[in-house]
């Protein structure tokens, strides 16, 4: 199995620690006659139900409980969905993100939907980077780099990975008691534990 690009793998987990499920390099297929090729990979699809990750419990089975960032703008009544992609550069959205079929098959990997409706979406989200659709769900196009897009004009959501990072860290600061038991096979995760338990000169 090809190992997960880094920065792939840092924002799977930073999603995840936000209330997200994800599928990372979701490889879009297209079928030409009896041939398949592949089109491009989605970096990130991730869904998220309200509420998800931030409920306070002492239950003994409920997991360490964190405050969703405030930089991913999420709402308290609607689902979210995210197709992202990640870039060790630039935010800019590759060509085939603003194809209607890449988008329509992004789409599908979450559920059918009426034909209808479902091409409202695709051209919403394309044009403005968001689409909302009539069962309560917030679909949004984003892009997560080290660097802010060169285009003056854009529509799509960035977030710096770099700033991903530094929430992260401070998460395993503010939940040291917690953090500090876990045994996490994360990479992102494990990563920011060893620092965190070198930092502070523990075993």
């Amino acid at each position: 199995m090809a190992r997960m690009d880094t920065a792939v793998a840092l924002v799977r987990s930073y999603l995840q620690a936000n209330g997200f499920f994800t599928v990372s390099e979701y490889p879009i297929f297209e079928s030409i006659g009896v041939t398949t090729r592949s089109v491009t990979d989605v970096d990130v699809l991730a869904l998220r139900f309200p509420g998800a990750g931030g409920f306070a419990t002492d239950d003994p089975t409920a997991g360490l409980r964190i405050v969703p960032d405030p930089e991913l703008e999420l709402s308290d009544g609607q689902i979210e969905v995210i197709i992202g992609e990640v870039k060790s550069g630039t935010a800019e959205l590759n060509k085939a993100a603003r194809d209607p079929a890449v988008v329509k098959a992004a789409f599908r990997r979450f559920g059918a939907m009426d034909l209808s409706v479902e091409e409202q979406l695709v051209r919403e989200l394309i044009e403005t980077g968001t689409a909302h659709h009539p069962a309560g769900i917030r679909l949004r196009q984003m892009v997560f780099a080290t660097k802010p897009p060169t285009e003056k004009r854009y529509v799509y959501r960035w977030m710096d990975i770099g700033n991903i990072a530094e929430w992260m860290r401070s998460q395993v600061q503010e939940h040291w008691d917690q953090f500090k038991t876990i045994q996490s096979k994360d990479p992102a995760w494990g990563f920011l534990l060893l620092f965190e338990k070198a930092r502070r000169g523990e075993n």
